[in-house]
């Protein structure tokens, strides 16, 4: 079960979106029926990105997650 403010990272790409599989946003909406949530994408800096309607089968829980966050250079 998710919570409001837990972070979750996208295991797809959002069609229409710049979101791709391995993303990170936080939740900031539970729809009623918890199988769909506003995530709010932020940049590095902790500027908002945006925020995009997601269904829970799109997501996975980020904690447990052991990674170092990376950018990507150009």
């Amino acid at each position: 079960m998710y919570k409001e403010f837990e972070r979750v990272v996208l295991k797809e790409d959002l069609k229409g979106t710049s979101y791709i599989k391995g993303d990170v946003g936080t939740i900031v909406l539970i729809y009623p029926d918890a199988r769909g949530f506003e995530i709010e994408f932020f940049a590095l800096d902790g500027t908002t990105l945006g925020v995009e309607t997601v269904l829970s089968t799109q997501l996975i829980p980020a904690n447990g997650i052991k990674k170092v966050l990376h950018v990507e250079m150009q």
